[in-house]
């Protein structure tokens, strides 16, 4: 079992307990998991251990192996902070999720992040055979395909997450909103830095389509269905295939405003 780390930690944490404890009283036939889950845990990064233990078992990994693993992650403090900044993200950001039960539980996109920060120490370690195994799970239990050695930020919102792919040299900012079907991609068979840079405060539109190593810049929303093959700049949104620059945004943090 993981320490708590912090106040902020704990906050969070007995928050979470909380609605569990609701939960299973609302909802009896769900007692069991809720039990197994959150309420026999110790801490935030033990619960989400146990969810995603639970998720990718059956893809490669004796249950024992990927409870070890992750819990060797999550004792890392700045995965934990990364884990509870991507939850703040979605209950701030998704008017569906009222409860930070609700995303734990259910919501693929943080299930999937918080197993790709797995991927990504195993791959800084030279684990990388080990890796691309847990990449293949992730990408087999939750349609999200992020390789180990993208760099992804905290406080990220994966709304959706089916079909979200990230190549190997794709760096993602904190802060940023991501809806379904977004490719950050490359353009070729080239080596190298090949992905694109997402900076801060960034919303991508769903079905979004970004390739090569371009900038989205700080502010700036990338609408639906946009095929980006040059650089944004900040606070501006772009639409269309090719994507063009259509006006500059209303809001500072498009990835909180959502629209």
């Amino acid at each position: 079992m993981l320490p708590s780390p912090d106040p902020n930690e704990d906050a969070m944490w007995l928050r979470l307990r909380g609605e569990a404890e609701a939960a299973a009283r609302l909802e009896p036939m769900l007692a069991p998991m809720l039990e197994a889950t959150v309420l026999a845990q110790s801490s935030l990064a033990d619960c989400v251990a146990e969810r995603i233990a639970g998720k990718l078992e059956g893809h490669g990994l004796a249950p024992a192996v990927l409870r070890r693993l992750l819990l060797e992650a999550f004792a890392e403090p700045a995965i934990q902070r990364a884990l509870r900044c991507d939850l703040a993200a979605i209950v701030d950001r998704d008017p569906a999720a009222d409860t930070l039960l609700d995303p734990l539980l259910f919501y693929k996109g943080f299930h999937a992040i918080s197993a790709y920060r797995v991927s990504h120490q195993l791959w800084h370690q030279g684990r990388h055979m080990l890796a691309r195994l847990w990449q293949s799970m992730i990408s087999e239990a939750f349609s999200v395909d992020i390789h180990p050695a993208a760099r992804v930020g905290r406080g990220i919102l994966l709304d959706h997450a089916t079909s979200f792919v990230a190549g190997e040299t794709a760096i993602i900012h904190d802060h940023v909103s991501i809806l379904h079907e977004v490719t950050l991609g490359g353009t070729g068979k080239e080596h190298g830095d090949r992905h694109p840079i997402v900076e801060s405060h960034v919303l991508l539109g769903a079905g979004a389509k970004i390739l090569g190593r371009v900038t989205i810049g700080r502010g700036a929303k990338v609408g639906a269905g946009s095929v980006v093959l040059d650089n944004v700049p900040p606070h501006t949104t772009v639409a269309g295939v090719p994507a063009v620059v259509v006006g500059e945004t209303r809001e500072d943090s498009p990835a909180d405003a959502m629209d």
